[in-house]
């Protein structure tokens, strides 16, 4: 589908009026005083849905008033913005090298449109948040590393190869966000001769003899990147690293992720003077989570370099559950270290699908889910392929939210970019999760207290029936229509 841009940009216009305004301070506190009052209040109400034009767009302005108890027939969306959790980080995409060349392919005004689209507060959805790879992915052009073969000192280290795509493009994506995007850098692999399967491609592991090598490869990236003026957030240990794949791909179990990041890759940052670095452990699927986590928790010295946990949405064997349980799991137990979901896409790339709307679903299922369950940032993978669903030099095609015919310059935005946006458009970097419950199974929903006191409601329908509902805080309530198959933002 393409971008409704008059519905779009009225909806921007409105929404980042109300939210540019210097944060207050939030108390740390998981109860905060219930004194909060919607009375008087209006309900800013924008809204996506299938079969009509409805593109974040505003679709009315609500009141709210007092209704005490509801009744049992009335479907409800109750809101306490008294009751306080994790703190949000952000949500952006991966900047990989197929998106950067897919970039540099769009003429100069396509270009413009995406970056405004995609990390301007007002005329797009105000991406705070993105992931890069070390080195070569599935999503490059061809396999590649940073040094000559063999080169165990890294003296001949350099990011020369990415000056040309992907470094230009990283750099025009903060200068969109004016320096406020956190970037964090993932690797695939380590070069071949790092590994007993000699290749950098098809699992393998690393071989103990270069597991200091491995842990300096990753302040020289950061320092390179840096030096390049792109600042680095954080960085994982290893992509995936329960999974051989046919692309860069290396395995860990949870002992040896445990002792590569105990032994030398957390006291080789400190030494570097990047210990204020985040460091993501697992950054795999939700299966595992819990029992990667534990063990990794069990060694207070691995644990004290772990910023955070980061996990993906590949369960092909989990019957179609995506295992939030787990998740919440891992947020109850350890509630120190931070949850960030850190990659998800639709793969199988067909363009005759590119227009269904449960790609735009799936995603929100996931991200509602995902907060409800302590989450503190939410990262897409590639935030733009080609036509093909690539570059990709293993024709492992995915989908991404827009997609470039790059023979034409065209930009094609699916449901996805549009529920996305109706997170990371609204939500602020600061902001509290807030308790949110739904009265019916046909809703979800999840909710945020940004820090200029405003509230943010997201509540999706993915039924095929609508659905009138009351936005219910503090025994006052506002009626909402909820479209078949939308997603809506309230904000008062």
């Amino acid at each position: 589908m393409k971008i409704n841009r008059r519905n779009f940009l009225a909806a921007s216009s409105a929404a980042m009026l109300a939210h540019n305004r210097l944060p207050s301070v939030l108390a740390n506190s998981s109860t905060e005083s219930s004194s909060f009052s919607p009375a008087q209040k209006q309900v800013s109400v924008y809204t996506t849905a299938h079969k009509t034009d409805h593109r974040i767009s505003p679709t009315g302005t609500l009141s709210f008033k007092a209704v005490g108890q509801p009744k049992e027939t009335q479907i409800c969306v109750f809101v306490d913005p008294g009751r306080q959790f994790q703190t949000f980080l952000g949500i952006g995409g991966a900047l990989t090298d197929a998106a950067a060349e897919t970039f540099a392919m769009l003429p100069k005004a396509k270009q413009r449109e995406f970056l405004d689209a995609h990390f301007d507060e007002t005329r797009g959805i105000g991406y705070k948040l993105a992931r890069t790879n070390i080195h070569s992915c599935d999503f490059s052009s061809g396999s590649y590393t940073y040094i000559d073969e063999g080169d165990k000192d890294l003296k001949s280290f350099s990011v020369a190869h990415d000056k040309k795509y992907r470094i230009p493009f990283i750099k025009e994506a903060i200068a969109a966000t004016r320096g406020k995007l956190n970037i964090f850098a993932s690797p695939w692999s380590p070069p071949a001769f790092m590994k007993d399967n000699n290749n950098i491609l098809r699992g393998g592991k690393l071989k103990p003899e270069f597991h200091q090598s491995w842990a300096n490869y990753y302040p020289k990236f950061i320092k390179a990147y840096q030096a390049e003026g792109i600042p680095i957030w954080g960085i994982s240990i290893q992509n995936e690293p329960m999974a051989t794949q046919k692309w860069e791909s290396c395995i860990y179990t949870a002992e040896e992720e445990r002792d590569f990041l105990k032994n030398y890759l957390g006291p080789t940052m400190k030494r570097e003077g990047l210990a204020d670095k985040k460091i993501i452990a697992w950054d795999h699927n939700r299966d595992l989570i819990y029992q990667r986590v534990s063990t990794m928790m069990a060694d207070p010295k691995a644990a004290s370099y772990v910023w955070g946990i980061g996990f993906h949405w590949y369960e092909p064997w989990s019957g179609g559950d995506q295992m939030f349980d787990n998740v919440r799991l891992v947020y109850q137990t350890f509630p120190e270290k931070h949850l960030i979901f850190t990659e998800g896409c639709v793969d199988s790339f067909d363009a005759k699908r590119i227009g269904e709307w449960k790609f735009g679903e799936q995603y929100g299922r996931s991200m509602i889910n995902d907060f409800n369950s302590g989450t503190v940032g939410w990262t897409d993978w590639n935030i733009l392929l080609d036509e093909r669903g690539g570059p990709n030099h293993v024709e492992n095609f995915c989908f991404a939210p827009v997609h470039a015919d790059t023979k034409t310059g065209e930009l094609t935005y699916l449901s996805s970019y549009y529920y996305i946006g109706h997170f990371s458009k609204f939500i602020q970097p600061g902001a509290r999760r807030i308790a949110s419950s739904p009265s019916r199974s046909q809703l979800l929903s999840t909710a945020f207290l940004n820090p200029d006191g405003k509230v943010t409601v997201v509540v999706m329908n993915p039924t095929d029936k609508d659905a009138v509902y009351w936005l219910w805080v503090s025994g006052n309530a506002a009626e909402v229509n909820s479209l078949p198959h939308s997603i809506q933002t309230l904000v008062f």
